[in-house]
Order: structure tokens, then C-alpha cells, then sequence
């Protein structure tokens, strides 16, 4: 019962590592499709966000040239949208108003000014809105003067920030009191741009540029936790290879018998090892260790006489004496007829 249970657990644990197995493949694919979607919305929201930084970036131009029977330049910009509130606020919407001067009117006091009227029909009388651009009351009502004196040639620049709405843009010669003093013979043109899309599309891009930044933190983790995985893997591998190798060497157990200790046989060349003329008796090669312990105790008991030493027989009827210690003499007995031993004698 014992062994079918035992039987019994050994599955079930292996049923487990597989199954933790397959859960770890699952978990290291799981976060490379996270990492490699990480890194797509990387691309992804970069890529809108340059697609909404150029489209604020690009503006809707307009030009126009000096009127003689106007005595001034006028064009109708059309529509200007945005998220801007009435009044002045970070979210209008920038207008550049571009002006060359080919021949300014021949007079001591004569500046350049510029409005931004918040109108739909630019062909009516606009004394009264001008005039309450130059107060400055209204901010759907703009007005700007260049104190410098044109010169022929010279260009100017003037910067509006508008709500939403319908614009006239005028830009005359005229005095300080703002009078225009324009004459038939005097010339310029104007060139300016609008940029309606730059609050929204700014503002969509800085979402875009923010996502993309979230998204490179979250594969920049997804990245590191599938290097942990992966080590991990490589790790266990190793480690399941290392223990394999020690359980078939603990299984196959010593390679062989130990070594035995003590001499292997009587004193070598530093004695004489038999009857004269004759060599020392080598060492037993290690392969003839077992034949011959067999043959030794094949053999009689040694005689042991009083004093402990024990005299061992060779081949050529000649005795080596060992001592208790279990060291050898260096001298070869004969044995007498009476039993006892005696040196041998050359």
C-alpha cells in the first residue's frame, strides 16, 4: 500500500513540475508579446506625435497687396477656431502678419499699424471698429503700431493672439494719432499666417508624446523581466544538468577497490633479496595483487618465533624476517634442520 502510494506522489509531483513548466513557457511568451506590444506603442504614439506637432506647426497663410482706394491693405483671414475662451488666455491662437514695404508715403511722422477686427463682412465701413480696436476695450478688436518710420525696403512683423471667430486684418499707413495717411502712390504688400491648429494639436501631441514615454517604461520592464526569465531557464538548465551527472556518478559508485596500504612485498634493492648472484625480486604488477594474496594464503602459517618476528618463505626456499613493526631485514635466513633460522651465509 505504502509503495502504491509512493508510486502515487511520484506522479502527482511530476504531473506538477510539467504543468509548472508549461506555466513558466506561458508566462516568458506572455511578456514577449507584452514586450514586443510595449515597443510597438512605443513607435505608434511617437508617430502620432509628430503627426499632431506638424499639423500645429502648419499654418493657413493668406497675402495680400497695398489698395490704392483704401489706402491700405485688407483681406478677410475667414474662420479662426480653438479652445480659447473670450478675452486673453494661453489658448489663442496665433496670428503673423508679415509686412514689406516697396514706398512709404513721403511725410516726417509716419509709423505702420495693423488691426485684427473680429468681423464677418469685411467690404463695410470699418471706422468704428478700428476705433475701438485702438482703444483697446475689446480683445475680439486688436490693434498694433510700429513706432519706427518705414522705409522702402524694410520689413515688419506684427503678432496677434486671437479668439475664436471671423477676421478682417488691415494694415495702413498712418500717423501717431493713428490716422491713415496713405496716398495712391505709395505701395506694400502683406503675407501672413494663422495657425488655428496649434493649441489643439499641440495639446494632442504632448497626450501622444506622454503615452509613448509610458509605453517605452513599460517595455523597458517587460524587457527586464523576460532577461530574469530567461536566465532563470538557463540557471535551471544548468543545475539539472550538474545534479544528473553527481546521481550517476553516486550510482555507479568507486571506480575501483582502494589502494593497500603497507608494503607489497619484501625490501626491494636496498637488501639482498635471495641467494647470491641472484636479482631482487621486483614488485608484483597491481593486475597479479589478487593471484597473488590467493597464493599467499594458499601457503602455510608463518613461523613466528619468540621475539615477534615473523619469517616469510620464497620461491627459492630462502625466509625474509619481519619484524613486528611490519618492517623487513635487510638479510636473507636459511632455515636449519632443526627448525630454527639462521642468516644465509655466502
Amino acid at each position: 500500500m505504502s509503495e502504491e502510494q509512493g508510486d502515487g506522489s511520484a506522479a502527482e509531483l511530476a504531473v506538477d513540475i510539467d504543468r509548472d513548466e508549461q506555466a513558466e513557457a506561458m508566462t516568458l511568451e506572455q511578456r514577449q508579446e507584452a514586450l514586443k506590444q510595449s515597443r510597438w506603442n512605443v513607435f505608434l504614439w511617437l508617430g502620432i506625435a509628430v503627426l499632431m506637432f506638424g499639423f500645429a506647426l502648419f499654418p493657413m497663410s493668406f497675402d495680400e497687396d497695398y489698395d490704392g482706394f483704401t489706402n491700405s491693405a485688407e483681406t478677410d483671414i475667414g474662420l479662426v477656431w480653438g479652445p480659447s475662451l473670450p478675452g486673453e488666455d494661453f489658448m489663442d491662437v496665433p496670428l503673423t502678419i508679415d509686412v514689406k514695404v516697396q514706398n512709404p508715403p513721403a511725410a516726417a511722422d509716419v509709423h505702420l499699424a495693423a488691426y485684427a477686427l473680429g468681423e464677418k463682412d469685411c467690404g463695410q465701413n470699418l471706422g468704428t471698429q478700428t476705433e475701438l480696436a485702438r482703444d483697446g476695450t475689446d480683445h475680439s478688436y486688436q490693434y498694433e503700431l510700429h513706432e519706427d518710420t518705414p522705409v522702402a525696403g524694410g520689413e515688419y512683423t506684427f503678432n496677434f493672439q486671437l479668439d475664436p471667430g471671423h477676421y478682417c486684418v488691415i494694415v495702413q499707413f498712418v500717423d501717431s494719432n493713428g490716422a491713415n495717411i496713405g496716398t495712391s502712390g505709395t505701395s506694400m504688400t502683406i503675407e501672413g499666417a494663422v495657425y488655428p491648429n496649434q493649441v489643439i494639436a499641440g495639446f494632442l501631441g504632448l497626450i501622444c508624446l506622454g503615452l509613448s514615454a509610458f509605453a517605452f517604461i513599460g517595455a523597458q520592464r517587460h524587457g527586464e523581466s523576460v532577461k530574469e526569465l530567461l536566465e532563470g531557464d538557463l540557471e535551471t538548465t544548468e543545475t539539472k544538468v550538474l545534479a544528473t551527472i553527481a546521481n550517476d556518478r553516486i550510482t555507479a559508485g568507486p571506480a575501483g577497490p582502494p589502494s593497500a596500504s603497507g608494503p607489497s612485498g619484501p625490501p626491494g634493492s636496498s637488501g639482498p633479496s635471495g641467494p647470491p648472484g641472484a636479482a631482487a625480486p621486483s614488485p608484483p604488477p597491481e593486475e597479479n595483487v589478487a593471484e597473488e594474496t590467493a597464493v599467499e594464503s594458499s601457503l602455510a602459517v608463518e613461523p613466528v618465533d619468540a621475539t615477534g618476528v615473523t619469517y616469510e618463505p620464497t620461491e627459492n626456499g630462502f625466509f625474509f624476517a619481519k619484524l613486528a613493526d611490519g618492517s623487513y631485514e635487510q638479510t636473507v635466513y636459511v632455515q636449519n634442520e632443526d627448525g630454527s633460522y639462521a642468516p644465509h651465509e655466502e
